[in-house]
């Protein structure tokens, strides 16, 4: 097992992708936002996995800082999303709330790395 396997904001960012995937096979969006949302979401992924395997502290931290920085990114897609009525509260309440903690979490460990 890798290490980034065990970290809790890994699997919850692995959850998150899940939804986003299956949000976007059920809802049309135009190519770029559909895109965009889509790599935001595996960003945050990506770069929790590619941050745990590096060796020096402010190398680890900058892959967790950019890895929130694309939860920011999702949350100002969904905002949109919501402005246009294209997701609805409840949906939106969810999505927010993922990458709302996913984000505090993300922060303790940037934190910790300092």
């Amino acid at each position: 097992m890798f290490d980034f396997e065990k970290l809790i904001v890994y699997q919850k960012s692995k959850e998150f992708n899940s939804k986003v995937h299956s949000f976007l096979i059920n809802n049309k969006l135009d190519r770029n936002t559909h895109d965009q949302l889509k790599r935001a979401a595996f960003s945050i992924m990506l770069n929790i996995a590619e941050g745990s395997g590096r060796f020096t502290k402010p190398d680890k931290r900058n892959f967790y800082i950019i890895s929130r920085g694309s939860a920011f990114e999702c949350v100002a897609i969904f905002d949109f999303l919501y402005d246009q009525e294209i997701i609805n509260k409840s949906d939106f309440d969810e999505f927010y709330k993922s990458l709302e903690e996913m984000s505090k979490m993300l922060f303790v460990m940037i934190r910790k790395l300092q």
